[in-house]
């Protein structure tokens, strides 16, 4: 059976060196790594790796991080900016305290790497994750000589792991996810993934479902441990006041904040807000794309709709909107989770259309807010759920019921605070994911 709860203080939890590779996890990885010679260049051009200094990144060559005596040495690595924010709590718990370690976080993308400098500022350094060839991993490895290797949801690259064992280094999955597609995926090099997950001293899940998945795959049982999503944290005082001008526009009049959009979602928002603008005609809206390289693509949807609109950099810089830009586009990183707490109501994104499974609606919910989504939403089946059966959340499918939805808890005051109380509840009541893997992960820092 999975664990399902911290051991207490007293129970130091025995850490195995992995079981020796069988001949078939071997030759599975042989062939793994043989497949990345002729598709290096590729990789380097198609992965994010823009300039010289994140190609170098890309191929391992970091230069080395500087001793800071005993402090434990952490590499986190998280693909981007949504997974930075779900980890960020174990990241400043790591590098805070009696104890804080030095920590070097990787992510896929340029986007990710500029919020894990924003949002993690203790790190020692926030750089573009190494490929995973062999050669770059083994480089990136011997510049930062990690004591803790830390892999961030659903980050599976049998590299980082097996290289990291290989240097003696504890391995641990964090805030784990795996989907039923996924694992169908991953099935068809078994061996290779028996022997990456192997070398993994612990992992550390969102769900059960999870949990079983991961068993599936091929991950020693013993290890692994249902902790809860670390995403769902509260927000800290400090970390609650969103720029004054922002806070302005969306407190200003009756807001619709439409979060971590993707393709063509920007489109059915704006349609919805159109629509909305017939009956409730100071309404305001926020877009907030998931990637920020796609505004000059909601740029151009505004300018084709003749929309009145400011960009979150303009007013940030202290430039005054004109009185008819009833539009904000959120340009800047690290802004949106604090713009909720202004806004009258939110839509999630990533969940209109199929392909993204849904961005996290924890951030609008924990603000004391109306959520609403579409029914894609798979990857935040535990959170979404809840809000549901709850009533802080509802599900649209399209610009016109996205319209309705809003129109009914716009035109309801009391159902629309009854429904954003529901979903403060719902977040609160799934907190404390965090906190469990953090006394994880100490006890195996302190295992050593």
């Amino acid at each position: 059976m999975t664990r399902n709860s911290s051991p207490p203080p007293s129970e130091k939890p025995l850490y195995k060196a992995p079981d020796p590779p069988s001949a078939a996890g071997r030759a599975a990885a042989a062939l793994y790594n043989l497949a990345w010679y002729p598709v290096l260049p590729l990789a380097l051009m198609l992965g994010g790796a823009r300039g010289a200094a994140a190609r170098r990144q890309r191929m391992g060559r970091v230069d080395a991080i500087s001793e800071r005596g005993a402090a434990p040495r952490v590499w986190l690595h998280a693909s981007s900016v949504g997974e930075i924010e779900a980890v960020r709590p174990l990241a400043m718990g790591l590098t805070e305290g009696e104890r804080p370690a030095a920590m070097v976080v990787t992510t896929m993308t340029e986007s990710g790497r500029q919020a894990a400098a924003h949002r993690i500022p203790r790190a020692s350094a926030c750089l573009i994750a190494p490929l995973d060839h062999p050669r770059a991993v083994r480089s990136f490895l011997n510049a930062v000589a990690p004591g803790l290797v830390l892999i961030a949801e659903a980050e599976l690259w049998p590299n980082y792991f097996i290289e990291s064992r290989r240097l003696g280094a504890r391995v641990a999955i964090v805030n784990g996810r795996l989907s039923a597609r996924s694992l169908a995926r991953y099935r068809l090099m078994g061996p290779l993934w028996r022997r990456a997950l192997n070398c993994a001293d612990l992992l550390l899940v969102q769900s059960a479902a999870d949990a079983a998945r991961y068993a599936a795959l091929g991950a020693p049982q013993a290890r692994i441990m249902v902790t809860g999503n670390t995403k769902f944290a509260p927000l800290a005082p400090a970390d609650s006041q969103a720029h004054p001008a922002l806070a302005r526009f969306a407190a200003g009049a009756p807001t619709l904040i439409a979060g971590s959009t993707a393709p063509r979602e920007e489109e059915a928002v704006l349609d919805a807000w159109m629509l909305l603008r017939r009956q409730f005609d100071s309404l305001r809206l926020v877009l907030a794309p998931r990637h920020l390289e796609r505004v000059p693509e909601v740029v151009a949807l505004l300018e084709r709709n003749r929309v009145d609109y400011v960009r979150a950099s303009a007013l940030k810089a202290g430039a005054e909107p004109s009185s008819a830009a009833d539009v904000l586009l959120l340009d800047t990183l690290g802004d949106l989770r604090l713009l909720y707490r202004w806004g009258t109501l939110a839509f999630v994104g990533g969940s209109l259309f199929q392909g993204r499974g849904g961005q996290n609606p924890g951030e609008a919910a924990a603000a004391g807010m109306a959520v609403l989504f579409g029914p894609f939403h798979q990857n935040q089946l535990e959170i979404a759920q809840a809000l549901i059966a709850r009533g802080g959340a509802m599900v649209v499918s399209s610009a016109r019921e996205l319209a309705c939805a809003a129109a009914r808890l716009l035109g309801d005051d009391r159902a629309r605070r009854q429904a954003a109380s529901s979903a403060r509840e719902v977040y609160q009541s799934l907190s404390g994911g965090s906190a469990r893997t953090l006394a994880e992960l100490r006890a195996l820092i302190d295992s050593r």
